[in-house]
């Protein structure tokens, strides 16, 4: 599933500038990043939100306005207009960088018109037993797109195309209920989290209802055959129907006449539920490391008192490596989001060396953590708050160097200490070069490992530890690191 040393990257995040330059900015960036050894990228949603041009991408509208049509209050998107979407496109291309689309099929918001229609009541924490009576509410689920005018696509959405609702415009300051339609029920085969977690936000697709997949997978199509794209990264897995993606995934190469890419966002720490996944998909469909993540999280959180001998246990890529994509940070861990799982700074080196420098995975670096950033926004606390992320640029880049030479041949593990592991990648016939990884998150480290090379030199490419190592007459060495920190031994040239 994953691309062979492939290193992908999530090139927005939710605070960047609301500028419409984006897209520019991407385009400018491409052969850069195609000569730092980025082989793909996530983009952000690039389709009319309800919040406008200030929308991060999640809260969709209309899927077919790439950036064209004076809708929600602007023209462009937050990232730009569809001519600047289509220009980096097709720069990612020229530079021979897989771009994948954010695709956001589980619900739409900011509906043109209100629809009258009888609803059953749920509480939002408990999706199995109602809290009232059937009855009539106003619900905001005709979507008929004025300003677009049937261009592309004359199809119009209605309430019978969704489930539910979680506003009701006769009692508009009830934000504690769920309003499932008459005659509809929750879609299966998503997380059973309060009883069933079909239900997220805005109006709910019913995936049960034909005309709802049909729809899906005409816009699926169009889309493709508009933006060349890759593949994609499938928004809020777990609370649509795992069996539709497979379908329409093939529905999608067949457009293209070859498999694309699909990595699905299924937010949940049990590897067993990641594993139930990709059986519901057949296969079909790659998964974030969400238990990866949280490693690293409570890694950076405990510092020297967590056991890295243990920074790979539960983990997808340690289960199921052909269909796990490990990242360190996304959008939604971020600090003053939703779901913050804040990885710190001083930790990330070590996660980034632990995803680009190991062979298993398909790694994704997060656009703050290569180009930095600084933001604020408010807290669950009701107050301001200032994030600063720093650049990990310098040695990212020299990660992704490492990866494309170094990490082929025989990998040989040394996680035998609570606080430094390490890992030797021994080389091949076309990658002769032997590579030795150490990282502590305590003290000072030292660890003898096996490169395959004897009596040859090492430095270490990160220059965080001078003085160089000569391996003995049997091909061992004994290599080191800073405390709290992170050494790649390889050859000299």
């Amino acid at each position: 599933m994953s691309y062979q040393k492939g290193a992908m990257m999530q090139y927005f995040h939710w605070y960047l500038p609301d500028d419409g330059k984006h897209w520019d900015r991407l385009k400018d960036e491409a052969q850069t990043l195609a000569e730092k050894g980025f082989t793909s990228l996530w983009m952000p949603p690039a389709y009319k939100g309800v919040g406008g041009k200030s929308e991060v991408g999640y809260g969709v509208y209309d899927l077919y306005d790439l950036g064209e049509f004076d809708q929600k209050g602007s023209i462009r998107t937050k990232y730009g207009t569809r001519e600047q979407y289509l220009d980096a496109l097709k720069a990612l291309k020229a530079n021979g960088i897989r771009a994948y689309a954010d695709i956001v099929l589980n619900h739409m918001m900011g509906g043109d018109q209100v629809e009258a229609v009888k609803a059953i009541p749920y509480p939002r924490d408990n999706r199995l037993n109602p809290k009232g009576e059937l009855h009539e509410i106003e619900a905001y689920t005709h979507f008929n797109f004025p300003a677009r005018q049937g261009k592309y696509s004359s199809f119009e959405w209605h309430w019978w195309h969704f489930d539910a609702v979680d506003y009701n415009a006769n009692n508009p300051d009830d934000d504690s209920t769920i309003f499932v339609f008459e005659g509809k029920s929750f879609d299966d085969y998503v997380a059973l989290e309060k009883g069933n977690f079909d239900y997220l936000m805005g109006c709910d697709l019913d995936f049960g209802e034909e005309s709802v997949r049909d729809q899906l997978v005409e816009w699926g199509k169009w889309y493709v055959e508009t933006t060349n794209v890759d593949g994609f990264r499938i928004d809020a897995a777990k609370h649509i129907s795992a069996w539709f993606f497979p379908d329409w995934l093939e529905a999608m190469n067949q457009v293209v006449g070859e498999p694309l890419f699909a990595v699905a966002e299924y937010w949940e720490f049990s590897v067993e539920a990641l594993e139930a996944y990709i059986h519901n998909t057949q296969g079909k469909v790659a998964l974030f490391d969400v238990p990866l993540h949280f490693n690293f999280h409570s890694a950076s959180q405990e510092g020297d008192r967590y056991d890295m001998r243990q920074i790979l246990d539960g983990t997808l890529v340690k289960k199921q490596p052909a269909f796990a994509v490990t990242f360190v940070a996304n959008h939604d861990s971020q600090a003053l989001q939703a779901l913050e799982s804040v990885v710190e700074p001083w930790f990330k080196p070590l996660a980034y060396a632990i995803i680009l420098l190991r062979q298993d995975g398909y790694p994704c670096v997060f656009y703050p953590d290569y180009y930095g950033t600084e933001y604020e926004d408010e807290g669950q606390d009701g107050q301001i708050h200032k994030v600063i992320m720093p650049s990990h640029q310098w040695l990212i880049d020299k990660f992704l160097d490492a990866r494309q030479r170094y990490t082929y041949g025989a990998q040989y593990d040394y996680f035998d200490h609570p606080n430094t592991i390490g890992w030797t990648c021994l080389g091949d016939e076309e990658h002769p070069q032997a590579m030795a990884v150490i990282l502590s998150n305590g003290a000072e480290g030292k660890k003898w490992m096996e490169v395959g090379k004897p009596n040859t030199t090492f430095i270490d490419l990160t220059e965080h530890v001078p003085e160089p190592v000569q391996t003995n007459d049997k091909g061992w060495g004994e290599f080191r690191c800073d405390g709290g920190s992170v050494s790649v031994w390889v050859e000299v040239a």
